[in-house]
Order: structure tokens, then C-alpha cells, then sequence
């Protein structure tokens, strides 16, 4: 099969590799779209440790089955599907309790972090467990199923922060997470939602989808930050009422200074919040009723070969390039 292929930091190569064997709990996908995600991005340079070379990435999938394992009775050849980004192991503690992206024994999509390999979805086939996949609704594109991966996250995040209909919001840092928490917040009944972000372009978009205010004039009940420095984590907790909630998404730098005093004398509630925990079913059908709207966010689909150009233009912070779709 043809795989885009890290073969070293900051390059690629698109190589014939062997069609990955199917073991009995597992299922062949044929890999229709495929996005580019920021932490493939992030990857590609090896400043976050887990994209060690050689590794196909890519986590952000939909495709077509087109084998299962002899254990495998819920799914079928033919079926159209995405998966999770975690191979969750659906054994330990925290599994058992539904947190599957706190799995002890999790392993994502693409990822080579020294722990393990996995290659993922630039390629023309991936294997997947059958434990982590879901059927797409009926004549839903494979580029918007693609899609479901973010807007897991984003609802994961909106969840967590335990916002009620009727109460404010604030985005902090609105790219693509933070556009699709806009949208998010809509659905969940915000009644103001703020969308701050140093880019006019990306605010613009935000308050095309649903966002109702570009400033804070008066705080907020709940903030949420998707971008992971601390300035925008500052500001965040300086956002929120007396007893608000802060919800960190971001996560750009690993080590970031919060104002304790604000936190702690103000009573605050700050979360963090990884992945998602099994909502790809509810996010997909917000999809498919367009309740969060992603096709704004696709800038383009392409094939393998034209890839890695992509990752450079994205890697650049190309004006007004967001989502990019692979298709094998």
C-alpha cells in the first residue's frame, strides 16, 4: 500500500509499505479522508517528542472496512466507519468507568512517543480494533466524518466545563478547536459566548458560527482556553466570575504560570481535559444535522503525493489554511 511516511523530522515520503495484518479483534479500513491535525504538526518537527521517526501519522480518519478479524461480529465488509483517535484497552480501572482517554494502557493513532508505535491513517489502509470504531450516518462525506475527531474534543471540553443553558462563555484562542468549542457552546445553550483571539480572520469566523461577542466587557460564567501559554491561561482565569470554571484544552506549552491568588481567593474551578470520552456518536449526529458546521473549516482535500507540501504550508501558519483532508 502507498503511506505518507515521517521518515525523518520535517521529512516525508510516500513509500509502498505492507498492508497492516488484521489480528482477531481488529478491522482492515480502507482510508478514504484523513486530516492534517495541529499535533501532527507539532509532531513533524520533533518538538513534541511523539512523532519519533519512522512513523505514518494521521488519527483524524473515515473509511470502508474491507476485512475483519475472526472475532469480530458487530461490523461488517462494506461498512463506512471512523474511529477513535485512543485504542483504549476497555480493561483497566478507568475504562471500566467509561474514561477511556485516561486508559493506563492507551495507545493514539499515529503515534511514536518511545512507549510505543502506531502507525495511523496516511495511508491507503489502517487497522483499527473494533472496540474503538463507529458506523458514519447515512450520507454523511468521509471529509466531514473525518471531521468528528476535533468536535469530540470540543465537545468533551464543553461537557467537562458542566455549562448550563442561559450562561456566558469565553474562548480563548479560537483555531480550529476553539472554532468547533464555539460552535459546541451554541449547542450546549451558552446565551453569550466571547471568541478572543490576536487573529481578525479567525474571530470573524467564530462569530460567523455562533460566537456573539469579540471582547470581554463584564465576565464571564465560564472560560475555556485552546491554546496553552500563559498568557491566554491568565487571562482565562482573570475572565470568569467569582466561583467561575476554567477549562485548559491547550496544551502548546508543557509548563505555563497561572495567577494563584486569583484562583484561590476568587474560588475558582479549573479543569483540564484530554481527548474524549466515547462522544463520537452525539458529535456525529451534530455533524450530519449541521448543528456544528465543519465544511467552513476544510481548506482543502488532497492526495498522498501533494501531503507534504502541506504540512510545510501549515507548519508556516499559512494565512487562512485550516483543516486539510488526505485521501489516499
Amino acid at each position: 500500500m502507498r503511506a505518507l511516511q515521517l521518515v525523518e523530522y520535517q521529512q516525508f515520503s510516500v513509500l509502498d509499505l505492507p498492508v497492516p495484518t488484521v489480528q482477531p479483534d481488529e478491522v482492515l479500513i480502507q482510508v478514504k479522508a484523513c486530516g492534517i491535525c495541529g499535533s501532527d504538526i507539532h509532531g513533524m518537527d520533533g518538538s513534541s517528542g511523539r512523532r519519533i521517526p519512522p512513523i505514518v501519522m494521521g488519527h483524524e480518519a473515515s473509511g470502508v472496512i474491507t476485512e475483519i478479524g475472526g472475532e469480530v461480529t458487530e461490523y461488517q465488509v462494506g461498512d463506512r466507519v471512523t474511529f477513535d483517535s485512543t485504542i483504549f484497552c476497555g480493561d483497566c480501572e478507568y475504562c471500566r468507568r467509561g474514561e477511556i482517554n485516561l486508559c493506563e494502557n492507551r495507545r493514539v493513532m499515529g503515534v511514536s512517543c518511545g512507549d510505543y508505535r502506531q502507525n495511523g491513517a496516511f495511508a491507503e489502509y489502517v487497522v483499527a480494533p473494533a472496540r474503538i470504531l463507529y458506523r458514519l450516518p447515512a450520507g454523511m462525506s468521509f471529509e466531514h466524518a473525518a471531521m468528528v475527531e476535533p468536535v469530540s474534543i470540543a465537545y468533551h471540553a464543553v461537557r467537562r466545563s458542566g455549562i448550563k443553558p442561559g450562561q456566558s462563555a469565553a474562548v480563548f484562542g479560537v483555531g480550529m478547536i476553539g472554532l468547533l468549542i464555539v460552535q459546541v457552546l451554541r449547542v450546549f445553550g451558552a446565551s453569550r459566548i466571547v471568541a478572543i483571539d490576536l487573529d481578525p480572520a479567525k474571530v470573524a469566523l467564530a462569530k460567523s458560527l455562533g460566537a456573539t461577542h469579540d471582547s470581554l466587557d463584564e465576565p464571564v460564567d465560564i472560560s475555556l482556553e485552546a491554546v496553552g501559554i500563559t498568557p491566554t491561561v491568565t487571562a482565562a482565569i482573570n475572565a470568569v466570575v467569582k466561583g467561575g470554571t476554567v477549562v485548559l484544552v491547550g496544551n502548546l506549552s508543557p509548563k505555563v504560570e497561572i495567577p494563584l491568588q486569583s484562583v484561590v481567593t476568587r474560588e475558582l474551578s479549573v479543569f483540564g481535559t484530554c481527548g474524549s470520552q466515547g462522544e463520537y456518536p452525539e458529535c456525529l449526529e451534530l455533524i450530519a444535522s449541521d448543528q456544528v458546521q465543519v465544511d467552513p473549516l476544510i481548506s482543502a482535500s488532497i492526495g498522498l503525493d501533494d501531503a507534504a507540501e502541506y504540512f510545510h504550508r501549515l507548519y508556516r501558519a499559512e494565512p487562512g489554511l485550516m483543516k486539510v483532508m488526505v485521501c489516499p
